[in-house]
């Protein structure tokens, strides 16, 4: 390690890589947030003058840090619901607005990173999730995480397998197209702002899955179903009437407020072929506070 570039430096050069990391671990930003500062807790408090590579140690320290997260997430039962109830926690949503940019929360979700794939790291067990997450989406080698997992390297790598092929299962190929997406988004909202339920279903897949998390207060809501959710868009046109184009997770998503400027909802989209196929909405209103919407 070069005498002019300290630790501290280093640190906070892969800090915004690390917050990634954790993001994808977690799926919750103050969590992710945690994970990074116990990593430099960590660093402040070892001796790292013989490590050669003091990016790849940091990623594996906050592999290990999200990891004892999980478990202890997964031990307090708060693990998500099961996958084929389609009821899961939904991730935190990474919200920018369309015309700004802003380069730390793209770190957040390069490579496409889009919350229906963080829906489907939700479901994953944390040994799973530990491995195609450093492997698939970091480039750490499989005889680094096997020591974090305290399993041997082939086993890890079949952890990453059984992860991935899951995850593939689970999130089949998409739009790409933001400007095309933008437009069937707006095309949502313009029928369900006008009760247009014909519309509605001229823009939903027929078996569009729609899911809702609204905290611990209120339970979560499954839908499917073009008709379903085409009725269930037109009764809570209230969401639509204050709603605002956004970026979420990179993709055109939505959010509502009230009228005293309170963040109601955000929605994320998933569209194949002009069509929506998936809708999933936060409206836990804890969880919205911490997100810094504003009208």
């Amino acid at each position: 390690m070069s005498e002019s570039f300290s630790p501290t430096d280093c640190f906070e050069v892969e800090r915004p890589g690390l917050r990634a990391v954790a993001y994808r671990m977690l799926g919750s930003l103050a969590e992710a947030e945690d994970a990074v500062q116990e990593a430099w807790l960590k660093l402040s408090r070892t001796d790292v003058s013989e490590v050669r590579n003091l990016g790849a140690w940091l990623t594996t320290v906050v592999g290990r840090v999200c990891l004892d997260m999980l478990r202890s997430r997964a031990s307090r039962r708060e693990d998500p619901l099961p996958e084929q109830d389609g009821l899961v926690r939904l991730p935190d949503p990474v919200v920018t607005a369309p015309a700004r940019v802003d380069p730390e929360r793209e770190v957040l979700i390069a490579d496409e990173v889009g919350i229906a794939l963080m829906i489907v790291l939700e479901a994953l067990s944390p040994d799973e999730r530990l491995a195609f997450v450093l492997h698939d989406m970091f480039d750490v080698p499989f005889d680094d995480i096997a020591p974090i997992l305290g399993r041997t390297t082939v086993s890890t790598r079949q952890l990453a397998s059984r992860a991935r092929r899951r995850v593939q299962g689970a999130t089949p190929a998409a739009d790409t197209d933001n400007a095309r997406k933008r437009d069937v988004v707006n095309a949502f909202l313009t029928a369900s702002r006008g009760g247009d339920f014909e519309a509605l279903l001229a823009v939903l897949h027929p078996d569009v899955v729609a899911r809702s998390d609204g905290g611990t207060l209120v339970p979560s809501i499954l839908r499917r179903g073009a008709a379903d959710v085409a009725s269930q868009a037109i009764t809570f046109a209230r969401f639509a009437a204050n709603a605002h184009l956004v970026l979420v997770n990179g993709a055109p998503g939505v959010v509502s407020f009230a009228e005293d400027r309170r963040p109601l909802s955000v929605m994320s989209f998933t569209i194949r072929d002009g069509r929506i196929t998936g809708l999933d909405i936060l409206t836990d209103p804890d969880r919205l506070t911490t997100l810094g919407l504003t009208a």
